[in-house]
């Protein structure tokens, strides 16, 4: 198992050098050309949504913002690879359709939210929920500064996303993005998806081997899940 996440790591970062660019619309253009190594092309939904966030917007560094790699965003936590949030966006665009809801559970930056955003348009609505709360204000600032309107439509709070949306905590989400691994697929949040609804979330102990995993609820309530690759990613908090 730690060898598949060895190599799994080398491969990403070899795709990272890859796919960087010199500007955001080189690293889309990049990434669209062969998503991951596995000649398959972006989406034009999820495309427009990755053109519709400028990651200079979301990073400590702005020298290192079209780089296609993990960055630190400080307080112990990193933003994700672009690749891993186009992946991530490809296996939820089928539920990022306009007028739809998405939850973003360890937003950080907030990059992920303006680009679901766009996918739901201006009536659907994205939440967002970040455990360290000086994320919160800093990941606000961003998207304003990228062009994006946080109100009820588009909305951030902090606190532990594996226990579902705390503003509304019956709201039913049909997309439901983790950004972080969980030891085990957090109940709450299937049950906070809508019918039909998907969860990503990466799955697995840390320093072992994690899956990135869709778990699905279907029209009348039938969950399966699916892994789809092996990642590393930093732990999603969560409260006892």
């Amino acid at each position: 198992k730690a060898t598949v996440s060895v190599l799994y790591w080398i491969f990403a970062h070899k795709m990272a050098w890859r796919c960087s660019g010199g500007s955001n619309a080189e690293l889309i253009a990049n990434m669209s050309r062969d998503l991951l190594g596995q000649s398959k092309k972006l989406s034009k939904s999820v495309e427009k949504a990755l053109l519709s966030v400028d990651r200079r917007n979301y990073v400590r560094d702005p020298d290192l913002a079209y780089e296609d790699s993990p960055q630190s965003i400080g307080h112990g936590v990193t933003i994700s690879a672009p690749h891993m949030h186009a992946y991530c966006l490809e296996h939820l665009k089928d539920y990022l359709v306009p007028g739809n809801n998405a939850f973003d559970c360890g937003s950080g930056s907030g990059y992920l939210l303006g680009a679901m955003k766009t996918m739901v348009g201006d009536e659907g609505t994205v939440c967002g929920m970040e455990y360290i709360e000086p994320l919160v204000p800093w990941s606000i600032e961003n998207l304003k500064k990228d062009g994006f309107s946080v109100d009820s439509k588009l909305q951030v709070t902090a606190g532990d996303a594996s226990k579902g949306w705390a503003l509304d905590p019956s709201m039913k989400f049909h997309a439901i993005h983790v950004g972080a691994a969980a030891p085990t697929i957090p109940n709450a949040l299937v049950e906070s998806l809508a019918q039909p609804g998907r969860l990503v979330v990466p799955v697995g102990p840390q320093r072992e081997t994690q899956y990135l995993t869709a778990v699905d609820k279907d029209k009348d309530g039938n969950i399966t899940s699916t892994r789809l690759l092996p990642v590393m990613y930093v732990p999603f908090h969560m409260d006892e």
